[in-house]
């Protein structure tokens, strides 16, 4: 089974892992960094890019090498690759799964902080409003931070990013002082996220609706202890993508890759 997989996040791993630890495969993943890339080739990938594709490239690959499926297994607000890969794999007649973390069951989480808004810019816009006092914790990733320094000023500012040269440039042009970012290495704790809280005066933090893996129930948890705001934005609703396509957990991969091969046999 020749496996194209567009990956860059810790489900795109433990779906690796998975498939080699089960299935004969050869692994082509695709990220967007070369710090993903060495993660999916530590968890088992047989090949890595680590640029970003465009449509084209990606449709010549898998003319080219003649791959069997193709797995979206990118961040939930990853809208452009998802949308990008569904026609893909509708114009070329490949089986595609898209393989998307569960949404957060908010049943036992205390939601009284949780201010849930669609857009970062729309987080931005309360911020400027809401938030006059305090300094502000991003946790949503250095590709959203100029959404919100637009109506936020940089020096109540943290953003907690992967320290890769890509995403310190962008701090830089957006002249975020090098003693504001946050260095991540992985989802952090509840324990954690209160220290951070603590340490840099914050009233209010940003966030992703990224589901568990995101580390975002110890997000809220924190915030919740420390009695400030999370703003939360919305994942994305993509139209293009199929329900029947969609899979939540290595369980449903299993039925689903079974029923592709069966059919291909």
């Amino acid at each position: 089974m020749k496996v194209f997989l567009l990956g860059g996040t810790k489900d795109s791993i433990n779906l690796i892992k998975h498939i080699k630890e089960n299935y004969t495969s050869y692994i082509l993943t695709t990220t967007t960094t070369e710090y993903g890339s060495k993660l999916a080739k530590e968890g088992g990938s047989d090949d890595t890019i680590a640029r970003p594709l465009l449509k084209e490239e990606i449709i010549e690959i898998l003319k080219e090498k003649k791959f069997d499926i193709l797995i979206d297994a990118t961040h939930p607000f990853a809208e452009h690759i998802t949308q990008t890969s569904t026609s893909i794999a509708k114009e070329l007649k490949i089986p595609y799964i898209r393989f998307e973390r569960p949404t957060i069951n908010f049943e036992n989480i205390g939601t009284k902080n949780i201010l849930p808004v669609n857009t970062f810019d729309d987080a931005g816009k309360l911020i400027e409003k809401k938030f006059k006092t305090g300094n502000v914790l991003h946790f949503a990733g250095a590709n959203t931070m100029e959404h919100i320094t637009k109506y936020v000023s940089v020096e109540r500012f943290y953003p907690r990013i992967l320290k890769v040269p890509s995403s310190i440039e962008k701090c830089e042009k957006l002249g975020i002082d090098k003693n504001h970012i946050i260095p991540m290495t992985g989802a952090a704790s509840c324990e954690e996220n209160i220290e951070l809280i603590e340490k840099y005066n914050a009233s209010v933090m940003i966030t992703k609706e990224s589901g568990e893996i995101g580390g975002i129930i110890d997000k809220i948890d924190a915030a919740n202890k420390k009695d400030i705001s999370v703003i939360m934005i919305q994942r994305p609703v993509i139209k293009e993508l199929e329900k029947k396509d969609v899979i939540t957990n290595l369980d449903e991969f299993d039925i689903k890759i079974k029923k592709i091969l069966n059919k291909n046999s």
